[in-house]
This record gives structure tokens, C-alpha cells and sequence, in this order.
């Protein structure tokens, strides 16, 4: 099981984004507040994204070959910006349709996220004796909060 568990958190994952998106299309209704939200989404993860070195980035919750840490942009106040991204997206998802079948779909995405990145942390403990340093200057998701 442990082999297949990080193929498992994203299958997880890309299914509940899925779901949520088909939810929202079967009865949409626009939301100013859902697209702020979608739009903020995309630019967290542009600006992730755009502070890792090529071919770092992972959607597995696997370390790669000679991998570093990024510690510049916005890993610099939050450790899973990615996360929070796609948090934010599907939360912008959720208020194009806001019934608690969605908000459900949305806890659970965020449950397997926070299990993507404890299982990450877990790895780069071991990896890099830095990362313990940089665990305890940052946050999770949210600066300063969570």
C-alpha cells in the first residue's frame, strides 16, 4: 500500500477536482466572488511555479532525483503554495454552485491535500536537514495563519 499511496493521493485529488467541476456545471450560476477567488487560485500557482527551478516540481508526493528547495517568492512565507492554489480555485468552484454537497467535495480535496503535504514534509525531513529550519519559519498554506 505504501508503494501505491502517492498515486493514490492524486488520483484523490484530480477525481475530487472532477467531480466538483462537473457539480458546479450541472446547475451554474455566476459567482463575482467564486471568479476572484478561481482568478486567485491561478495566479498563487503561476507565481509557485514560476520560483521552481525546472524540473523540480512534482504532482506526486515523491521527492525527485536531486531535487531543492525552493525558499525565494512565495515559498518563502507558505511550504505548499501549489495546495493552496488549487485550494482557492476549487473553492472559487464551489460558489458557482454553494450547496453543502459542494462544500463536502471541498473538505475533502483540502483533506487530501493536507495528506499530499504532510507525507512531502515527511520526505524532505529526511532529504535536507534545512527543511526542518524553513519548516519552522513558514506556514502550511496560509502566511502567518495556517
Amino acid at each position: 500500500m505504501k508503494r501505491y499511496y502517492p498515486h493514490l493521493l492524486v488520483t484523490l485529488q484530480f477525481g475530487t477536482i472532477f467531480a466538483m467541476i462537473l457539480y458546479a456545471a450541472t446547475d451554474f450560476s455566476f459567482s463575482l466572488p467564486g471568479l476572484l477567488l478561481l482568478l486567485a487560485g491561478v495566479a498563487t500557482g503561476l507565481w509557485a511555479i514560476a520560483h521552481h527551478p525546472k524540473d523540480n516540481f512534482n504532482i506526486r508526493p515523491e521527492l525527485k532525483e536531486a531535487c531543492c528547495l525552493v525558499t525565494h517568492g512565495l515559498y518563502r512565507y507558505i511550504r505548499h503554495p501549489m495546495y493552496t492554489s488549487v485550494m482557492l480555485m476549487q473553492m472559487g468552484i464551489v460558489l458557482f454552485r454553494p450547496t453543502s454537497e459542494a462544500w463536502a467535495m471541498w473538505a475533502f480535496l483540502v483533506l487530501v491535500l493536507y495528506l499530499k503535504a504532510h507525507r512531502e514534509e515527511k520526505l524532505w525531513m529526511v532529504y535536507d536537514a534545512a527543511y526542518a529550519a524553513y519548516r519552522k519559519r513558514t506556514r502550511y498554506f496560509i502566511p502567518y495563519i495556517l
